[in-house]
């Protein structure tokens, strides 16, 4: 299991409270943050998350951590009828909706407020599961997996995206110094709270991705699990089955 890593070192609060806090806080930022800090690639890796999904044509898909909907936004050109974006933060959801509202996407895409571990769904509910960079901040990660599991159809389709570290070098070096100096000083031309950004390299570096994140998934149950590493490992796609 991952190192458990909190936003706010000092606080009082659990993980799922202080990551709420966290992106309520960021959410009038965070496009822009995530444009910045991946140089606009995370553009590209969410394509490919709809283009894995496309070929399953699924008709309801849950997007989980949704925060302010760019996945769920693209989801759409999958040609399903339903997609529930749900996210913790109120805040990330409220920028959400009004992207939503601007598209004139509403009949298509619902945003809930929900706790990723504890889903407000029945059984066998969704074609697909997509998370977009939000795996890592699950309180913890076993239970969000088998509640995904649940939620999922039998034959069902998980699609994850997350950051992931390099395992080769130069790569590997230049992600160290990347995540480790250069990002925290881009958090503080986005945000006062620098807390969140330091947050965001640490909680990547922690993460078990790769074959130990594939190990999770076939632990809970998943089957046929895919590793896709994506620009040369910084992140990468899995793709399971229930």
């Amino acid at each position: 299991m991952s190192k458990k890593v909190t936003p706010y070192k000092n606080s009082e609060l659990g993980k799922k409270e202080q990551v709420t806090q966290m992106f309520d806080t960021i959410s009038t930022n965070y496009d822009g943050l995530n444009r910045v800090i991946s140089f606009g690639i995370d553009v590209k890796w969410r394509k490919r998350v709809v283009a894995i999904l496309k070929t399953k044509k699924p008709d309801t898909i849950l997007d989980i951590a949704t925060g302010t909907g760019d996945l769920a936004i693209n989801l759409t050109k999958t040609g399903a009828s339903k997609i529930i974006g749900l996210d913790i933060s109120p805040g990330m959801l409220a920028v959400g909706k009004k992207k939503i509202e601007e598209k004139k996407l509403n009949n298509t895409i619902e945003m809930v407020v929900g706790d990723s571990e504890k889903l407000p769904f029945e059984e066998n509910t969704f074609d697909a599961v997509t998370v977009a960079f939000g795996v890592r901040n699950f309180e913890n990660l076993e239970i969000g997996l088998s509640e995904i599991f649940r939620v999922l159809k039998v034959g069902g389709t998980l699609v994850v995206l997350e950051t992931s570290v390099p395992t080769k070098s130069p790569y590997k070096q230049g992600y160290g110094l990347y995540t480790k100096h250069v990002l925290p000083r881009i958090g503080r031309m986005f945000s006062k709270d620098n807390s969140a950004y330091e947050y965001l390299s640490e909680s990547a570096a922690v993460f078990p991705h790769g074959k130990d994140f594939n190990n999770i998934l076939q632990k809970i149950g998943f089957i046929d699990i895919e590793n896709k590493p994506q620009t040369f490992g910084v992140a990468s796609i899995y793709v399971a089955t229930k």
